[in-house]
């Protein structure tokens, strides 16, 4: 019998003796003390920690809740193991046209691949590449095929996750989403007016203020701004900010405000036209699969996967983690080109659906039980998903033994030192030592990671709140306490 299989079974029998009893014993008792005068109940709290075979503490280990962006675990490692560490998203512009004198003669395809670092330094690459073939005109369509995904756009229809749809965590990928479609907006204000710089550039899109200027801190101008819009007037979309603004203040920020479909169309239009192309027809999204028979023309692939991954976790990157949710129901890796499509599913199921039983065939082989895990997006951005303490702690130990352990370990965000663990725990002796993946949602806040004990054994410490009363730095406080507590243990 494997040893991680008889650490499942003796998390499922400490399951068992403490069920439907949530007792401050088995708690460290001053994290049980903080949580009595933070009024957060002790049934909204799943714990379980790890030393080795030792179980250190189990608190209704097996309750299924909601795990904000410890989720990205299952994402994240299941990715590395079943997709490889050399696997990378790749966009392709194709054509099944002749060049004639310089004109494509046909339509030029841009067909996404789940490309995470596709962006307006990477379009210019490939279409000065066809610059270098003598293309100057493209004599037809520039179409951009999505249709890796199904559905094609997983945003289409669906409500704001919260108040602020334009911000960068609510950013929903496609198979060709360019530069996460954020404008990055620079506000430079006087007494009197706000002048405005908006990057990339788009063709034929604007930007115009509406912001009010007041005498508020320049610190606190977050607190009167208000949802941006745009505005179509005929060919041209103008972009305008609404709120508050402070006089004499110099502030950016990123807006997810327009369609991916505009976004991508006007990037590519305003690179090509940088480099004196033209084209005669539109720019339009695919309805059909690109053609098998045209030809590769230029393309670009993203970092490795373990690169991504660093960002996804350390940085707690929704959209990266879509996006690497998504490859692994569409994509497998290929040694030559990065990645290569998925053959058709049989049963026509979702993109999301294919990338749920990836996962959960992987947990199956770990030996993890997948009762009570509800998967959404794989992000944890999401108020459905759900997970226990035993099966986050199921799978850092599957990275434990993993053949990828380092590229692994190495995405989680060190205590004290980066990602969303930098300001926390600096006088905690889990500083530059504890590798905690954090989660946090309105009423929820988690972690999950790896925590040296005062003997330099390592700790699997996973801890999951979901109470009202978690806000204001109140959870994040019991759960700095459970790791501090970890790691300043010897033999208990």
């Amino acid at each position: 019998m494997s040893s991680s299989i008889k650490v499942l079974r003796r998390v499922v029998a400490a399951a068992l003796i403490v069920a439907g009893a949530a007792q401050a014993a088995d708690l460290p008792e001053p994290v049980a003390r903080l949580m009595q005068s933070s009024n957060i109940p002790l049934s909204a709290a799943g714990v379980l920690v790890l030393r080795g075979d030792t179980v250190l503490v189990s608190h209704n280990p097996q309750q299924s809740m909601q795990p904000a962006s410890t989720m990205k675990l299952f994402t994240t490692l299941t990715a590395l193991e079943q997709l490889g560490p050399t696997f990378r998203g790749r966009t392709e512009l194709r054509s099944s046209g002749d060049v004639v004198n310089g004109v494509l003669q046909g339509d030029l395809i841009v067909r996404g691949g789940a490309d995470a670092d596709l962006n307006e330094d990477a379009l210019a690459h490939m279409l000065q590449a066809l610059r270098n073939q003598g293309i100057r005109k493209i004599k037809g369509d520039i179409v951009i095929d999505r249709l890796l995904f199904t559905p094609s756009r997983p945003d289409a229809g669906q409500p704001p996750f919260d108040e602020y749809p334009w911000a960068y965590y609510n950013v929903i990928p496609n198979a060709a989403l360019a530069n996460t479609n954020l404008l990055k907006v620079e506000m430079r204000s006087t007494a009197s007016k706000v002048a405005l710089v908006m990057q990339p550039e788009l063709d034929k899109v604007t930007i115009r203020s509406e912001l009010k200027l007041t005498d508020a801190a320049c610190a606190t101008w977050e607190n009167g701004w208000r949802s941006p819009d745009y505005a179509r007037k005929g060919d041209r979309i103008e972009v305008v900010l609404h709120g508050t603004f402070p006089k004499d203040c110099v502030k950016s920020t990123s807006i997810n405000v327009l369609d991916s479909q505009d976004y991508l169309a006007r990037l590519l239009l305003a690179e090509w036209n940088k480099l004196g192309g033209a084209v005669s027809g539109e720019v339009r999204e695919a309805t059909e699969p690109t053609p098998t028979a045209s030809r590769l023309l230029a393309d670009h692939v993203s970092r490795s996967l373990p690169e991504v991954l660093r960002d996804t976790n350390k940085q707690s990157d929704n959209t990266l983690a879509r996006t690497v949710f998504l490859s692994l129901g569409s994509l497998e890796a290929d040694p030559m080109l990065g990645s290569r499509p998925l053959a058709p599913d049989a049963n026509q199921a979702s993109t999301a659906m294919r990338a749920e039983t990836a996962i959960r065939a992987w947990l199956q082989q770990h030996n993890i039980d997948g009762n009570g895990l509800i998967l959404d997006n794989g992000s944890g951005l999401s108020r459905t998903e759900r997970a226990t303490a035993a099966q986050l702690a199921g799978v850092l130990q599957a990275g434990q033994k993993s053949l990828w352990m380092p590229e692994f370990l190495s995405s989680l965000p060190i205590a004290a030192t980066d990602g969303t663990m930098r300001r926390r725990l600096k006088e905690s002796p889990a500083a530059q030592r504890a590798r905690i993946k954090t989660g946090s949602l309105t009423g929820v806040i988690a972690i999950a990671g790896y925590v040296p004990d005062a003997n330099n054994q390592p700790c699997i410490v996973v801890a999951i709140l979901n109470d009202e009363h978690v806000a204001n730095g109140a959870g994040r406080a019991v759960l700095d306490e459970l790791i501090d507590w970890v790691a300043r243990s010897g033999n208990r």
